[in-house]
């Protein structure tokens, strides 16, 4: 049987999509991209990552080579400090296996990280680890159940989903989905859809109005 995966509140920032990949075979919890420096002009991503700071707070797990540190950095200076938690992975030379050469640094990034290093890096960090009975997950029969997945006017039902959580209109239906199951329970998911399905009304619901899961 394959070992349970480490449930996380906070959510995780990390640079790309290797790294996240990495690490949701370790972690259960929401993990955001960077997508490199992108992030510093993506206002959208920024202020979805202000919302989720507000309501869940975030831990910054960048590659331990000077060009995650500048994100890190930047990242501080961007939300409120006392909303961070800072993980660090360690300085080991090497080069990843999808890569023909070593990093500028010739440093492993996160996504070369053995899963024992990055749960370590995570617990120092102080993250808080969820029971799986604190967290009500939104499951792909939930998405189709609601119209949100596999029906006609879906991708439009998701757009406005996601504006009501504050969330960018391009997020992808899985961290949709996963987003929801942090932020709100089924029974207030339901109450949403229904309410955009029937009126239409997209109005951004205020971080404080949303519940969180405990």
């Amino acid at each position: 049987m394959a070992e349970e995966k480490l449930r996380i509140r906070e959510v995780i920032v990390v640079e790309g999509r290797y790294d996240r990949n990495t690490l949701s075979q370790v972690v259960d919890a929401l993990i955001v991209e960077t997508k490199g420096f992108s992030i510093f002009h993506d206002r959208e991503k920024l202020s979805m990552l202000r919302m989720l700071a507000e309501e869940r707070g975030l831990i910054l797990l960048t590659d331990s080579d000077s060009a995650g540190f500048v994100i890190r950095n930047r990242l501080k200076s961007l939300i409120p400090l006392e909303k961070i938690k800072q993980a660090y992975v360690p300085a080991v030379p090497g080069r990843e296996k999808r890569k023909d050469r070593p990093s500028k640094e010739g440093l492993l990034g996160v996504e070369g990280m053995q899963p024992e290093t990055l749960i370590l890096a995570l617990k120092t960090a102080g993250a808080t680890e969820e029971n799986s009975a604190d967290r009500e997950s939104i499951t792909d029969a939930d998405f189709y159940r609601l119209g949100l997945n596999g029906k006609p006017g879906s991708a439009a039902l998701r757009r406005k989903l996601a504006q009501a959580l504050n969330l960018p209109p391009l997020i992808s239906r899985s961290d949709l989905q996963k987003a929801a199951g942090f932020l709100l329970g089924r029974g207030e998911l339901e109450q949403l859809v229904s309410r955009l399905t029937t009126d239409g009304n997209c109005d951004t619901i205020p971080p404080h109005q949303i519940h969180t899961p405990t």
